[in-house]
């Protein structure tokens, strides 16, 4: 059926706040033409329905028409489609556009915020955002200064913002926002500026702030009621962050909150990760300093805590746990159960059930993980749950701070936020990976606000032993823990992934290529080379009866911050652009989205 629903009709739709625009909401979104929220879907899958590009045509794919952002550094995220209009983000200054699909993608309205240039060096890795995202009439944006803006989504006029944070003090902002019935949900960068993380949620209606959730300290500030809220089955305790900082360390603890969000409507919990404590010299924080690097579950109408569960106790390695969370419904030893599947920055893939935190699986995903043995899965065990580190690979040497050599995965771990994708048809994960190691030196640091509070000194390299190349795209088994195929890549994969109901999995390229591969198999179906090095992530929508893929192309971020920023001491970039100096043989900045589609 001909797709004819215009903005307007979608805004009328939409129009008022309450439990009925959530399910509106909800109704966009299982529209698999539209593409209403970055991550494609509340359970995160960044899977398609659509099917009129599959594995046996998506060798023919052309490309349709393409767009220039007129912004040059990393383009992470992806466009949205609402009806028959496109939205466009971009990096730092965060310009938002408004495209018309039916007259060959004219610009509807163009947002241009107006943002201190200050806040560029005070940013971690790249002057990326990864995306707008849409309820209620509204195109909502987080700034890289902190402010959250809400758009009319019909001509771009301002409906309201609000100032989430103070760069001053290093706090900034690179991800997307996730709406969530009446409220949107907001999280923090900085945690390289001693930032406390923190989740807020403002309401959709006026973006008055309805709570907000601190990642360590207090429990009232933490949302968490100490016999309620649980950790592997038991009850929290009583200021459970507190007693795992030294004196008031937590203030400055990091544990910022710039990855992806996921939603379970039925059981009502959001759930998000926590990055890396501040400073990265570890020795500057005993204890286990909860609660960085932990998937959080709440309850998103008032932000109260239900369960939580720390990957990386005391981490040593910059191993944020702020990847993407996975929500599906498996079979788990003849019993149907509710899951999260976590692929960690730390190289350990998690498996829990999302309703209790009960956790099922932790394996590594790249072989080349020597960090830790493994994660200890014996509930009995005063281990249980906790990474078994190799002392030769701790960064904290007889509470000396010297170079630990040959750290497998680097900082930036076996991935990043760069997103996987989940296809039901195939049961099946889909990761796009780092295969890189370092070298990693702490030095002492002291805090002064704005100012980094990073504390170590880190070489990359790419992973002994292996292919030689800094990346691979892997297919993943979530309950076997196990890895089902491996694409060797030149460079890490930086890209996120897009599954489909047409049997294809698409992923990009630092160099620039758009691939397609057969998601049983992993067998190259296509390839195109865009402009620029792809770290957005892939997406797909229909119009007139045609169905297109999108990507956005312009190298930067971490991996591509040399390139992007124009450094070229080695360890600069916290140690990025040494690692990936062979970079710039292959693409050069850049900032495009293209769009593919079949012939006509």
């Amino acid at each position: 059926m001909r797709r004819t629903i215009s903005l307007a009709a979608l805004l009328a739709v939409t129009g008022a706040v309450s439990a009925g625009a959530n399910s509106d909401l909800q109704s966009l979104i299982d529209d698999p033409n539209q593409w209403v929220i970055q991550t494609g879907d509340y359970a995160n899958q960044r899977y398609s329905k659509l099917d009129q590009i599959n594995k046996e045509n998506v060798g023919d794919l052309q490309v349709a028409w393409t767009f220039s952002t007129g912004v040059l550094r990393g383009h992470e995220g992806s466009p949205l489609v609402i009806g028959d209009v496109m939205y466009v983000h971009t990096p730092f200054p965060n310009t938002v556009y408004a495209l018309d699909l039916n007259d060959n993608g004219r610009i509807i309205w163009k947002y241009e915020p107006q943002q201190d240039a200050n806040v560029i060096p005070v940013m971690c890795c790249d002057t990326v955002n990864r995306g707008v995202a849409y309820a209620d009439g509204k195109i909502f944006l987080h700034q890289a200064d902190t402010t959250v803006v809400a758009l009319n989504a019909e001509d771009g006029s301002v409906v309201w913002s609000v100032k989430n944070g103070d760069p001053s003090k290093g706090e900034t902002n690179t991800a997307t926002v996730m709406p969530v019935k009446d409220k949107v949900l907001v999280g923090i960068s900085g945690g390289e500026f001693g930032v406390r993380g923190s989740v807020t949620a403002y309401n959709i209606s006026d973006g008055s702030m309805a709570w907000r959730a601190y990642s360590m300290g207090p429990d009232e500030e933490m949302l968490v009621d100490p016999e309620k809220t649980t950790v592997l089955g038991k009850p929290i305790g009583k200021d459970s962050s507190l007693s795992t900082w030294e004196g008031d360390q937590w203030q400055i603890g990091g544990g910022t909150t710039w990855g992806w969000y996921s939603y379970d409507p039925e059981l009502n919990l959001v759930y998000y990760g926590t990055g890396n404590p501040s400073t990265w010299n570890p020795a500057q924080r005993p204890g286990d300093n909860r609660w960085s690097m932990t998937i959080m579950a709440r309850d998103p109408d008032t932000g109260m805590a239900k369960w939580f569960y720390q990957m990386t106790p005391h981490d040593e390695w910059d191993y944020d746990g702020v990847n993407e969370m996975i929500l599906t419904d498996q079979e788990v030893d003849g019993q149907m159960r509710k899951l999260l599947t976590h692929p960690d920055r730390n190289g350990f893939a998690y498996t829990l059930d999302r309703e209790t935190g009960e956790l099922l699986v932790a394996k590594k995903y790249d072989p080349a993980v020597n960090w830790a043995t493994e994660v200890v899965m014996d509930p009995d065990s005063d281990q249980y749950g906790r990474p078994q580190v190799v002392a030769e690979f701790s960064t904290e040497q007889n509470g000396e701070d010297v170079n630990s050599t040959g750290i497998c995965p680097a900082a930036l771990g076996t991935k990043d936020q760069q997103p996987s994708a989940y296809s039901p048809k195939t049961e099946t994960f889909y990761i796009p990976t780092n295969h890189v190691c370092m070298d990693y030196e702490p030095f002492r640091v002291s805090y002064t606000a704005g100012q980094p509070y990073v504390g170590a000194t880190l070489a990359m390299y790419p992973a002994p032993d292996s292919h030689g190349g800094m990346g691979n795209f892997i297919a993943w088994d979530n309950i076997k823990g196990e890895i089902k195929w491996s694409i060797p890549e030149q460079f890490s994969v930086w890209s996120g992934a897009l599954a489909t109901a047409g049997d294809v999995v698409f992923y990009g390229t630092l160099e620039g290529y758009l691939k397609a591969v057969d998601a049983e198999t992993g067998d190259e179906l296509y390839r195109f080379k865009t402009p620029s090095g792809i770290i957005g992530n892939v997406m797909t929508y229909t119009h007139d009866d045609k169905q297109y893929v999108a990507v956005l192309s312009g190298v930067g971020g971490w991996a591509g911050i040399g390139l992007a920023a124009g450094l070229t001491n080695p360890n600069d970039g916290l140690g990025a652009v040494g690692g990936y100096a062979s970079l710039s043989d292959y693409t050069a900045l850049g900032g495009q989205l293209t769009v593919f589609k079949l012939p006509d």
